[in-house]
């Protein structure tokens, strides 16, 4: 069982994706991942100046991004009371800079989207991108994840 909170600030909230959309995007990503246990996951999609904010608080870097990933466990799970699920973390979209990425990449908004959110699950995970072996073996789940749920899933 997956449970995803999705919160929107400074979007419309009609705005894609939907909620439902955001939760098969990531049990997808969890499932070719293997993850088998009950998961919690909180995104918030927003725009460029939230986005900003929070990579100039967090990371220390003055400018907007497109996937921001906070994860709970940082390399070691925490032992939970029966019945209760595994709190992944957070994830923080910028749908300005992703629709951005989507037109530069030749791709629709909801495959760049798609793509974001599945990289922040594997960061939630464990995953990193700071070497090259790091990086191409994350490239590598992305695209696996990105070809399981196929082109319907990859639409609004």
């Amino acid at each position: 069982m997956i449970e995803v909170c999705v919160s929107r600030e400074g979007v419309d909230d009609d705005e894609p994706p939907s909620s439902a959309w955001v939760e098969n995007v990531i049990a997808e990503t969890l499932r070719v991942e293997g993850v088998q246990d009950s998961c919690e996951v909180s995104v918030l999609i927003t725009g460029d100046q939230r986005m900003l904010e929070l990579n100039r608080d967090y990371r220390g870097q003055e400018k907007t991004t497109d996937v921001l990933s906070f994860a709970f466990e940082e390399g070691s799970t925490v032992p939970l009371p029966p019945g209760l699920p595994r709190v992944l973390g957070d994830i923080v979209l910028s749908l300005e800079t992703l629709q951005r990425q989507a037109q530069k990449n030749g791709v629709t908004q909801p495959r760049e989207t798609a793509w974001a959110l599945c990289h922040g699950v594997l960061h939630l995970l464990g995953y990193d991108h700071q070497t090259d072996e790091e990086d191409a073996a994350m490239r590598a789940r992305e695209q696996q994840v990105l070809n399981s749920l196929g082109q319907g899933a990859l639409s609004w």
